[in-house]
């Protein structure tokens, strides 16, 4: 079977995330799974430490790929 790539939407590799785009990713993620666009004070601590570690997680995810080509 001959190979085809993926589609332009299948989520192909980018070298041009910004750190913006990471923790903009981070908070929509910790939205999403805590079910809370915004927190009350006594999650807020909790919420922005888990938006800090997704963010982080991203970060070396990124830097530790290798893409074929590049």
């Amino acid at each position: 079977q001959e190979h085809q790539d993926p589609p332009p939407s299948a989520g192909r590799y980018t070298d041009e995330v910004t750190e913006q785009d990471v923790r903009a990713a981070a908070l929509q993620y910790v939205r999403k799974i805590s079910g809370f666009r915004t927190p009350g004070r006594a999650n807020a601590e909790a919420f922005e430490r888990a938006v800090d570690a997704v963010a982080r997680a991203t970060e070396e995810l990124l830097a530790s790929l290798t893409v074929r080509g590049r």
